[in-house]
């Protein structure tokens, strides 16, 4: 299956319903679109292999509190000398 709650241009939408038409991929779960929302003549809407959920997600205050929490964690490692998620 395909968990998408990043950005909908990741995935590139006909070629995920055709594999979710063709069974090569089971099920797709899309918390984003592209575009957002989808035409409402998108197969995705119907199709009983995928779910589809509004892009809320950072509406709810838990979910700003942990990226808040993260941050901070974050910027206090790197004062500290310690940094840590870096890229390299």
């Amino acid at each position: 299956g395909v968990p998408l709650t990043a950005r909908g241009g990741i995935v590139n939408e006909a070629d995920l319903i055709d594999a979710l038409n063709n069974g090569t991929v089971a099920g797709a779960c899309l918390d984003v679109q592209n575009p957002e929302p989808p035409a409402m003549t998108s197969p995705l809407y119907t199709m009983e292999n995928v779910i589809l959920t509004p892009h809320i997600g950072w509406k709810r205050i838990e979910t700003r509190q942990r990226l808040i929490n993260f941050v901070s964690k974050n910027i206090s490692s790197f004062l500290q000398g310690h940094p840590i998620n870096v890229v390299n």
